[in-house]
């Protein structure tokens, strides 16, 4: 369909962003818009200014502000070409919805995950290059110039895991008002994610606390009235500590167990024992990384569930690696140190599977409540596999259920812990793993307490678990698992936009500093704990680091400020350039002269064609002196002319043999300015007859033809008489004529002299 108009009402002062999400399974386009700001203000005053602007969908039917095409653009490291087919849709799809006038005003960003993360360094420059060439040229919208981040600047690269929970943190304080009020008032949230390979945690700590912390970023945003604000937010991630990954490590420990086992006792069972899956269930599985494991642990071994929560607990809890040196005196787990949480004022929101393990299954999600959803937990891993089975298979025929865990009945709930349609078989399988891994890392990983309340938890669910815990004066839930608020998804791509919205806002003083990404307002990017990932497109750093220790501190770039390699390079390029130019110095010059002097040489031209009386505008020429009308009119003009030159005493030249020479050629086509030459021999004139031009009649008495503009004949005999010493003296005994040399050329009785002109005009001469 086409684009909406700007005359839609609900397009005025509407701003837009376009952010695709390019994760490892496929891309995902998103559509966001916000009013101008300034409009905003007309129409706001007061405390209701003291908010970021109102970030939504970007189209009027929120169904259309997302779509979404597979698989992962890391899949193209080998296929660069066919990254444009790929991203075509989603670039129509944009322009589709946005209109054609707003298109070059809204930014338009890549930003790539976790598939990107693993290419290497020359893959990943490749990807982005291609991406960045094709979204520049093939669309009108906002695309950043390249810079020191890639190709296309910040709207095409590759973000960390650090920034994907930045970004979570802006989208959920954003969601639950935690950017709103005072700075005494605003309390925010602490952001958990957990996908298949990493999990991100990001809060800000107590301003006591703030100092303990290493990978504190300034978070600054702009509110509508101009004025910003600052936070400091610690934010980290733990590769292999999503639930995928966190999976195979724990399938290797148990192979090296029942390997060591195994060794002892010959007789031991040819299955391996697994309380991390429902009763009854097998499954075949090998360790990821066999190097992990023993050598007969290479081959892939069978698992039995046995179904005990409580012991997939305890055998899931030295995957956190609580054990690794800490370097700091306050550590979480992995060795990675954290600020000190304080859970009494620090509300966290878990998103992804903190949602997905919680709500489709159990149906619990929202507020937490460890009790509740352990018991949960317990009873479905207990479950005999076919029977759960058999129950998933109901649900998907009654086909009116939803994966919220919830059954209705007429409107009303009647049962709950019952999965949807929606939930697939491997969830089901790896459920009670994923719940025991989730538990741990809240409680044993990052130190969430155990809030127990004997009398209140075997009767509540977790809907009532907020109200409880006010009444009580626990104030907030300590974790919530969320997806959405209201019909917003929680996603770091509202984040982004957040940030972008914010950076459109007018600052209230000519000095304050433009909004940026938190990792651009780093001062001292080398030093930071996050670093940025920025592919060698023209990056010196890999090169510099190798070598830098094997320069002067006084030559490196921290002492410089600037890159020593990248220096020396660009002064190479520009002497090489230098170089070329000098030894090419007199080529360039004649060149430059040729294109100056062109106007010169038609200026020259226009003279010698003025002199020869040829037209100027492309017309025909002048009539000859010797044609009929000529003659006519120089009959009528010649008597005046005479008395008038008489009077004033005017002395008319004879014109030089040159001259005659040059009206000779152009008679008979063959006349150019530069042949002609005083050192050359002049060609006799053409004698005018009644039938034409008359031959010439050699000494001989051989009659042969003129050949114009040249000295010789057809028989390539030279004019021996009619040499240019000859007519120069003519010239010196004839130099001046009177004005009736105009008058036609009349038949003479006078025996033209080999090799002389005819005579002067008879009229008369002095």
């Amino acid at each position: 369909m086409p684009p909406p108009t700007v005359v839609d009402p609900w397009l005025a002062s509407r701003r837009f962003g376009v952010v695709i999400d390019a994760g490892s399974s496929g891309s995902r386009l998103q559509i966001y818009s916000w009013k101008d700001a300034r409009t905003v203000r007309e129409q706001l005053e007061g405390d209701a200014l003291r908010a970021l602007p109102q970030v939504g969908k970007g189209t009027e039917n929120g169904d259309e502000w997302s779509l979404k095409v597979e698989p992962g653009i890391s899949s193209f490291a080998d296929n660069v070409d066919g990254i444009g087919a790929y991203l075509q849709p989603l670039l129509e799809h944009a322009r589709t919805h946005i209109p054609p006038s707003l298109q070059p005003d809204t930014p338009l960003f890549l930003l790539a995950t976790a598939g990107m993360r693993l290419l290497t360094p020359e893959k990943q420059a490749e990807v982005l290059q291609s991406t960045c060439h094709f979204l520049k040229f093939h669309s009108n919208f906002r695309i950043d110039d390249p810079s020191a981040s890639g190709p296309c600047g910040s709207s095409v690269r590759i973000i960390t895991g650090e920034e994907e929970g930045l970004f979570g943190w802006i989208a959920v304080n954003y969601l639950m008002d935690g950017f709103k009020g005072s700075d005494e008032e605003r309390l925010t949230h602490g952001f958990l994610d957990m996908g298949g390979a990493s999990t991100q945690i990001a809060f800000e700590p107590s301003k006591e606390d703030q100092g303990h912390g290493q990978n504190l970023l300034d978070v600054r945003l702009r509110l509508l009235d101009g004025n910003d604000i600052h936070h400091k937010v610690f934010v980290t991630t733990w590769l292999g500590y999503g639930t995928n990954q966190a999976r195979e490590r724990y399938v290797a420990q148990l192979i090296n167990e029942y390997d060591a086992g195994r060794a002892l006792s010959p007789s031991a069972p040819e299955y391996i024992e697994d309380p991390c899956l429902p009763k009854d269930l097998i499954v075949t599985n090998a360790p990821a990384q066999p190097e992990t494991a023993s050598p007969h642990a290479k081959t892939a071994h069978k698992f039995v569930g046995t179904g005990s929560f409580e012991q997939c607990l305890q055998k899931t809890l030295p995957l956190l690696n609580k054990d690794a040196p800490c370097p700091d005196s306050h550590c979480l787990f992995n060795g990675v140190s954290v600020p000190p949480i304080d859970f009494t004022a620090s509300n966290f929101i878990g998103v992804s599977e903190y949602w997905y393990s919680t709500e489709q299954i159990f149906g619990l999600g929202g507020a937490y409540d460890v009790v509740q959803y352990e018991r949960a937990a317990s009873d479905f891993c207990s479950q005999d596999w076919p029977r759960v089975l058999k129950v998933h298979e109901e649900t998907r025929k009654q086909g009116h259920l939803g994966g919220d865990g919830e059954v209705e009945e007429g409107g009303v709930v009647v049962d709950t812990g019952k999965w949807g349609i929606d939930v697939e078989i491997p969830r089901l399988q790896m459920q009670c793993f994923k719940a025991a891994w989730i538990v741990n890392v809240l409680h044993e990983g990052i130190g969430m307490p155990r809030i127990v309340d004997p009398g209140g938890n075997v009767t509540t669910d977790g809907d009532q678990v907020a109200a409880q815990a006010q009444t009580k004066g626990l104030g907030r839930p300590t974790f919530q698992s969320m997806d959405s608020v209201g019909d917003i998804a929680i996603s770091w791509t509202l984040g982004k936009m957040v940030l972008e919205a914010s950076r459109d806002v007018p600052p209230a003083s000519a000095a304050a500093r433009p909004i940026v990404d938190p990792l651009d307002d780093i001062p001292d990017i080398s030093t930071s704990p996050v670093q940025p990932i920025r592919p060698p497109f023209l990056d010196f750093d890999g090169f510099e680091d190798k070598i830098s220790h094997h320069l002067p501190p006084a030559l490196t770039r921290h002492s410089l400020g600037f890159s020593p390699i990248g220096f020396l390079f660009y002064v190479c390029v520009v002497s090489l350039c230098c170089t070329v130019f000098y030894r090419m110095r007199h080529r360039i010059r004649s060149t430059v002269r040729r294109f100056t002097n062109k106007r010169d040489r038609a200026y020259l031209t226009e003279g010698y064609m003025m002199e020869e009386g040829q037209s100027l505008t492309g017309g025909p020429p002048p009539s000859p002196p010797w044609s009929p009308s000529a003659s006519r009119l120089s009959l009528q003009l010649l008597p005046p002319l005479q008395r008038i030159s008489s009077s004033l005493g005017i002395r008319a030249s004879r014109p030089s043999p040159l001259t005659l020479s040059r009206e000779s050629s152009m008679r008979s086509g063959q006349y150019s300015p530069a042949r002609i030459s005083p050192s050359r021999s002049f060609s006799h004139p053409v004698m005018k007859t009644q039938g034409g031009l008359a031959p010439y009649e050699a000494p001989n008495g051989t009659a042969t033809s003129y050949v114009p503009g040249s000295p010789r004949l057809q028989d390539g005999s030279i004019v021996s008489n009619g040499s240019v010493s000859s007519l120069l003296s003519r010239s010196r005994n004839s130099s001046h004529i009177n004005l009736s040399s105009l008058a036609p050329r009349q038949a003479t009785s006078r025996s033209v002299s080999s090799g002389m002109y005819p005579p002067a005009s008879p009229f008369h001469e002095e």
